[in-house]
């Protein structure tokens, strides 16, 4: 499934595209997003990848998503639009959905273990507040340089943060996917939450592991700096047809 929006003020626009597919392997998607569909005072984008036995990854990332999505919409317009408040906004959504998914999974056996990794953009006056748990990825491309804006909460990203295993060892290491941080799996979680410039011209990825463990940041550059509808598309495919494994979705916002 693709979405798009383009969001028009005046003088400043924003373009978005997202698509997400199960993949070769997966049964069913447990991937969950949401991107701003109106002239909303915020801009929103969120991105989840679930886990968990039966349906629990669906349901954690789903209820990730909604959850987190409604708590800034019904409260941002109650709060000061400075810089302390956003954050604050922010981190509060992900901790409340953290909540939630933790709750859930106490109410059912089969959806014990359940999690999910949770990625937001919060758009607002040429800035992108960004909330961050898990292994999905954010990155920016301002002129002709590509920058991973998130550290994955990642068994690997540790080891190499230590200097124990290489960056190219950790791309082919057995326990890869082993998270040091999700929502849903503790009752508290403390997410990372940045702010960066949003420029003319920036183009923001958001996206699941599925499409970062099989395409590198180059080409993930290459395609989306051309253009950004074709680009969801494009690098969608490009992970199924290099195997797939996991559930592909990508979210891509431009500045224009």
């Amino acid at each position: 499934m693709q979405k798009s929006n383009i969001v028009n003020r005046g003088e400043k626009m924003i373009k978005a595209y997202a698509k997400s597919d199960k993949g070769k392997v997966r049964e069913m998607n447990q991937d969950s997003y949401f991107i701003s569909t109106s002239l909303d005072e915020v801009q929103l984008y969120i991105v989840a990848d679930g886990m968990g036995g039966y349906n629990g990854g669906e349901i954690a990332s789903s209820l990730a998503v909604q959850t987190a999505k409604n708590y800034i919409l019904n409260n941002f317009k109650d709060i000061e639009k400075n810089r302390e408040s956003i954050i604050q906004l922010l981190g509060s959504s992900m901790e409340y959905a953290n909540m939630v998914i933790y709750e859930k999974a106490k109410e059912n056996p089969e959806l014990q273990g359940m999690g999910t990794t949770l990625e937001i953009c919060l758009i607002y006056n040429n800035k992108v507040y960004i909330g961050h748990v898990g292994d999905s990825r954010i990155y920016r491309i301002r002129k002709e340089f590509i920058r991973k804006l998130t550290q994955d909460h990642s068994y690997v990203q540790k080891l190499v943060k230590e200097g124990t295993i290489t960056k190219e060892q950790a791309a082919h290491h057995p326990q890869k996917n082993m998270l040091m941080k999700a929502l849903g799996c503790n009752a508290f979680v403390e997410p990372d939450v940045m702010v960066k410039g949003f420029l003319k011209d920036d183009i923001l990825i958001m996206c699941s592991d599925g499409l970062s463990n099989l395409v590198g940041r180059e080409t993930i550059y290459e395609m989306a700096s051309k253009n950004i509808e074709q680009a969801t598309k494009d690098l969608v495919q490009l992970a199924n047809d290099r195997g797939g494994y996991d559930n592909i979705t990508v979210v891509i916002i431009k500045n224009i």
